[in-house]
């Protein structure tokens, strides 16, 4: 079972899920990925973990009072100096939405906007690393943000996380997709694709998470029997076997199955 102690370094170490309707949010991924909903915290306002065999795989909560959720997953990259990477991230044109805080002494988090509109995490973890878990059914399986301006996107990154070598290449389809890489070139830790092409007019730009399954189109079928829907139906591709849905309150996520 793939395992990590931490993520590199302006890596995605974490995602959680803003839901109108957490119980039923609870049952729905429970039944569909095998997840255990723990217990909500309510020193941290009603979040809770979903876990996999005893171990974290990601967070949710519910509505924050007047702030009312927006049925969205949303991803934290790793920082090892979150004020650093807020200043040079307000630098490259990204808005602070929610101010660094500290998490107990799990870690200290900041929520952005970034120049492309995109909503993103950042994490530097004190006593929780986030995901150390990857690649088995129902953990992560990769990252990825769809974008229109695929340039900037890639010079935010590069500049407020410290991305370091990534490959841009024109695939088959004829779109752009950069990977990122970890500041020594280690490992394919994330993807930007020029999106610009295929976005539905009024989709904003923004991240996708892909969960990994042993067996997609099994896991497609039991989404639409818990209520979900589908988004993209199963696709067979050169990097596995992928599909997209939609939890019954509309929160947007994705499947993989790796190429064998």
């Amino acid at each position: 079972m793939p395992a990590r102690d931490s993520a590199p370094t302006g890596s995605p170490c974490w995602a959680d899920l803003w839901t109108s309707d957490v119980e039923g949010s609870r049952r729905f991924y429970s039944e569909l990925l095998g997840w255990e909903a723990q217990a909500p915290s309510p020193e941290f306002g009603g979040y809770f973990m979903f876990t996999r065999e005893g171990v974290p795989v990601g967070g949710g909560m519910g509505d924050m009072g007047d702030m009312k959720a927006s049925n969205s997953w949303k991803i934290y990259l790793q920082t090892d100096d979150i004020a650093k990477t807020v200043q040079v991230a307000e630098s490259e044109g990204a808005q602070v939405v929610s101010p660094v805080m500290a998490v107990a002494d799990m870690g200290v988090q900041v929520v952005l906007v970034d120049p492309v509109g995109a909503a993103v995490g950042a994490w530097q973890p004190g006593s929780f690393p986030g995901f150390t878990m990857l690649g088995e059914h129902g953990t992560p399986s990769w990252f990825e943000l769809l974008t229109r301006d695929h340039a900037r996107a890639v010079g935010f990154y590069r500049a407020a996380f410290g991305w370091g070598t990534t490959t841009d290449a024109v695939e088959e389809g004829g779109f752009l997709y950069t990977i990122m890489h970890g500041r020594s070139g280690e490992g394919d830790l994330a993807g930007i694709m020029d999106a610009k092409a295929f976005l539905p007019d009024g989709a904003a730009d923004g991240w996708s998470i892909y969960w990994a399954v042993d067996d997609v189109e099994a896991t497609v079928a039991r989404c639409k029997e818990l209520g979900g829907s589908v988004v993209m139906d199963t696709q067979h591709t050169p990097y596995g076997v992928l599909a997209a849905l939609a939890d019954p309150a509309g929160a947007q996520f994705k499947l993989r199955k790796p190429k064998e």
